[in-house]
């Protein structure tokens, strides 16, 4: 036996009864495995242990003589063909998938103040403690909190009343800071992805923005070289009241100014903003086509004589004629006064949810996101609240109301920068009468958005349909907490809305 194979012997000892007598013989005769007495009661055994089978697999030369066999060559080859037919399988699947799936709409071209609402500031003494342009700096995160794509700044510049010789718009106005400052804030506001627009309207504190007819000329040129200067400060665009003025008076200067602006560094682009207190939409939309004004701000949406079908044909009349990039909706300005002088305290979300809801740019006035009044002059003090603010009685709910008021539009301007349908979507109107008005929203395979709205004294039921839209829509936002409550369901044939009611509804893009 050789001794890889050779069978280990264990000694093991057993203890017996000392009584029993000695055994003895097999040690005598020596066989292998009985067991030897060595003293009474005691004995060794020697027991065989179990041999370990080790496995050694095939040599490399054995490996070698079966891979070359034909029946281990055929099965490599089917092998390698299924591998390869199903990965090809897989190729054609995937595929199929991409071509049969519907293509996603291309996203139309927008520039910065397409995707949020501008805030205007006009006097800037009233927004902040400081009553300077340090105090609007260190508002910024108020502005950033509420979404703000953009703020309109001043005018503050040097312009004494009817006093044409003395108008300096380089020259920053000592009752709105310094150039330091404004550069600080232009600073704060690109840290929070804020663009900052200058109102330059020539004369701002008359009734007449550009003096007399015969001035325009001279002013017009000097505003040529003050644009210049202004964005070289680093300004992101120009506001300027009563556009169809100089447009018409000057043309050639208009062009001017037009060109200074808006053809300006590579990249991001500056804006051009037009006011006019022009009302009508075929107004508005012949002063877009002749002025070329990025936006205009007008009177469109603002007569309290509008019914809901006079709100509706005025938007669809400029959607007909223009992109909806080149549209902004307001209703309160700088010279108009704010929101909730102008609609009503009881209004202001409603319109808010109008606005920041319709196809084009909303623009608010400072303090319309608190429902901020004018009292005897169109330049309120601005109000500060927070929560932590130590408040009773009649004082305590006027507060509440406004931080709800804030609240409400920082969730609608929320929705308005992050919903490609309220960003760029299409506007299909669904319902419109001498009080009530609905329209969708929709874009591609976004979720929709449908906003309903009733002026009227009396509730409605809105008895909605279109190809587009299912039977039931949750409640994103909603200014009837009660009956219209945030995530609940609603029927669209059905839609029951309160006196002075607007709610934001939605439903996903089903294929």
């Amino acid at each position: 036996m050789s001794k890889d194979t050779e069978v280990d012997m264990k000694d093991v000892e057993l203890n017996l009864d000392q009584e029993k007598q000695p055994m003895t013989g097999g040690a005598e005769n020596g066989d292998a495995g009985s067991p030897t007495c060595t003293e009474n009661g005691s004995v060794k055994v020697k027991i065989p242990e179990e041999t370990e089978t080790k496995f050694t697999g095939l040599s490399k030369e054995e490996l070698l003589r079966v891979a070359g066999t034909p029946g281990w060559v055929r099965t490599r080859w089917a092998l390698l063909i299924l591998f390869w037919l199903g990965w090809l399988g897989m190729l054609a699947g995937a595929v199929a998938i991409i071509v049969q799936a519907p293509r996603c709409k291309d996203i139309p071209a927008m520039n910065w103040w397409n995707y949020g609402p501008l805030y205007q500031i006009g006097n800037v003494q009233a927004f902040s403690e400081s009553q300077n342009l340090k105090g609007v700096a260190d508002k910024m995160n108020h502005l950033s909190q509420l979404k703000v794509k953009g703020l309109v700044i001043g005018p503050i510049h040097v312009a004494p009343l009817d006093n044409l010789v003395s108008l300096n718009f380089e020259e920053i106005s000592s009752d709105a800071g310094n150039l330091e400052q404004f550069k600080s804030l232009i600073t704060a506001a690109h840290k929070k992805s804020i663009n900052v627009v200058l109102d330059l309207t020539p004369y701002y504190l008359g009734s007449r923005p550009w003096f007399a007819n015969v001035s325009v000329p001279n002013v017009a040129e000097r505003l040529k070289s003050a644009l210049v200067f202004w964005l070289n400060q680093g300004v992101d665009g120009i506001q300027l009241s009563g556009v169809e003025r100089v447009a018409s008076v000057v043309p050639s200067l208009w062009a001017d100014i037009r060109a200074i602006v808006q053809n300006g560094t590579e990249g991001k682009r500056r804006i051009l903003i037009g006011v006019t207190e022009k009302t009508s939409a075929v107004e508005v939309s012949e002063l877009l086509n002749s002025t070329g004004v990025d936006l205009l701000l007008s009177g469109a949406l603002r007569s309290k004589s509008m019914t809901p079908t006079d709100r509706a044909q005025t938007v669809q009349q400029l959607l007909s004629s223009h992109n909806q990039t080149q549209l902004a909706w307001n209703i309160g300005d700088r010279k108009e006064g704010h929101l909730a002088t102008l609609v009503g305290p009881d209004m202001v979300n409603f319109n808010q949810m109008l606005l920041l809801t319709l196809p084009g740019t909303p623009v608010f006035n400072y303090g319309d996101e608190i429902a901020l009044a004018d009292a005897d002059t169109k330049s309120p003090k601005m109000l500060w609240d927070s929560l932590e603010d130590e408040t009773n009685g009649t004082a305590k709910e006027e507060k509440e109301q406004r931080l709800s008021c804030r609240s409400f539009f920082k969730t609608l301007s929320e929705l308005r920068g992050k919903e490609r349908s309220l960003q760029h979507g299409d506007y299909i109107p669904l319902f419109n009468s001498t009080s009530a008005l609905a329209y969708l929203r929709q874009w591609d395979q976004s979720g929709r958005y449908v906003a309903a709205f009733n002026w009227g004294s009396d509730a409605v039921t809105l008895q909605l349909s279109h190809p587009d839209l299912p039977a039931w829509a949750v409640v994103q936002v909603s200014t009837d907490k009660v009956n219209l409550a945030p995530d609940s369901t609603v029927a669209l044939s059905k839609l029951e809305l309160g006196p002075g009611q607007a709610v934001l509804l939605q439903f996903p893009y089903i294929a």
